[in-house]
């Protein structure tokens, strides 16, 4: 669970932030990209609340809502800098031509600064990643020698950019189903298992292994194990670090997130949920691996049933039918698309049906959240919090919950606790909407 090391007192954002990236694909550059362009005045960071979100501060009378970058000190982005680690040599400029998402007429104004950025060679293994086969990657004994060469590049990269502080979010692919076990219930286990090479440890979680050993806060945007297991839940608070996963919540998923709780709030009964996409980028190619891609499906099926909780409601949600599918498309590149069929019960058992055609940009709605949970993280680092950041599942598709809790899936709950986890941080009073004079 999310821990302080005492009564929080936030230390300023001095200097500069590093912002670690393994995976510089499309979501990657689309997020460094777009950062460019904001600080170059070029766009507006839409999507980010750290940047343009308000928050209520204090009572409703009083009628205060001023930018969440008012309220705590988050890290200016004029003052961010990033790298990463990527299994093909192209910059950042040329990978983000490659992946098609921006414009290029911005991107070529953003050229002088995205080229300069240049990938690390990645830890990669394709028993994990079967679909993709780059060469640009590191050579190691042992997955403990790997690990060692990752906290090498990022002391480098701390030292090389003169940064004051260092955050890590994983925006690589999605690997192969890999199910908790022997391996990833302590510290002692893992740190034997990496020199032993043991199959159950995956690049990915190398990477968060790295990051919070030397104390850079991580967050996990792939449904990918990595930090959620026992033992580096562990290695975190040893380090006392702040950590989040999984899965950014970006499409279908935060629809999904949006409307059950609706549905659920009006007592109306859910009787099935058919849900599929279509995408062609490379997120698309990797999933359209059955290996991989039932990673991705239990991330997105467990979502209605902990929204719904069928065991306290079975007459409205026990027999609901949940399908998930995705299709690899590769006309369609980054812009997915997704369809939702919603059959629901109201008065006396009557049925309707909801559809739902979401045809949107998956990097565009992904790069705003790489951004807000490294920034948010850093905010974390700085206020002495470590441990799980269960406030941070506002972001996540399949959060990630303390050992014995089930995680929270809906986004206005999730939104609560992330403002008054943000109120807590600056002192200020928290909201739970009780009280006569309406003002808490």
């Amino acid at each position: 669970m999310t821990k302080t090391a005492s009564n929080i007192k936030v230390e300023k954002p001095k200097g500069k932030l590093g912002i670690l990236l393994p995976g510089l694909g499309a979501v990657a550059t689309t997020t460094i990209a777009g950062v460019v362009a904001v600080n170059k005045g070029l766009s507006e960071p839409v999507g980010s609340l750290t940047q343009i979100g308000r928050m209520r501060v204090g009572k409703r009378t009083q009628k205060n809502n001023p930018l969440i970058k008012e309220v705590v000190p988050i890290h200016p982005l004029k003052d961010v800098v990033f790298g990463g680690w990527d299994i093909y040599e192209d910059n950042v400029y040329q990978s983000a031509v490659h992946a098609e998402v921006l414009d290029k007429k911005l991107l070529d104004q953003l050229k002088p600064q995205l080229s300069k950025i240049k990938p690390m060679r990645a830890v990669f293994d394709p028993m994990y990643v079967k679909r993709l086969d780059g060469k640009f990657v590191k050579k190691g004994k042992t997955k403990m020698d790997l690990a060692k060469a990752i906290m090498k590049d990022i002391e480098t990269f701390k030292k090389e950019n003169k940064c004051d502080r260092l955050v890590m979010v994983w925006c690589g692919s999605t690997e192969i189903y890999i199910q908790e076990s022997e391996v990833h219930q302590s510290l002692a286990a893992l740190e034997k298992a990496m020199k032993e090479n043991h199959k159950d440890i995956p690049p990915s979680m190398l990477y968060a292994y790295a990051a919070i050993k030397m104390g850079v806060p991580y967050a996990n945007g792939a449904p990918n194990l990595s930090c959620d297991i026992p033992a580096l839940v562990e290695l975190a608070e040893k380090t006392q670090t702040p950590i989040a996963g999984k899965d950014f919540k970006t499409g279908q998923t935060l629809m999904k997130t949006v409307i059950a709780p609706g549905l659920k709030a009006r007592a109306l009964g859910v009787d099935g949920w058919f849900s599929t996409n279509i995408l062609g980028n490379r997120d698309g190619a990797v999933l359209d691996d059955p290996d991989n891609f039932k990673t991705k499906e239990v991330s997105k099926l467990s979502v209605l049933e902990e929204i719904f909780e069928p065991e306290s409601q079975p007459e409205l949600y026990k027999d609901m039918y949940h399908k998930v599918r995705i299709n690899y498309y590769p006309p369609r590149g980054d812009n997915k698309e997704s369809w939702d069929n919603i059959d629901i019960r109201g008065w006396l058992n009557y049925p309707m049906q909801i559809k739902v055609n979401f045809l949107c940009r998956d990097s565009i709605l992904a790069a705003p959240i790489v951004l807000d949970l490294a920034l948010f993280l850093d905010l974390a680092k700085r206020s002495g919090m470590y441990g799980i950041q269960e406030w941070l599942s506002f972001y996540l598709k399949s959060p990630q919950a303390p050992k014995g809790l089930h995680p929270i899936h809906d986004i206005f709950k999730q939104l609560n606790k992330l403002e008054n986890t943000l109120r807590h941080i600056a002192g200020e009073e928290l909201i739970t909407n009780l009280g006569l004079d309406y003002g808490k």
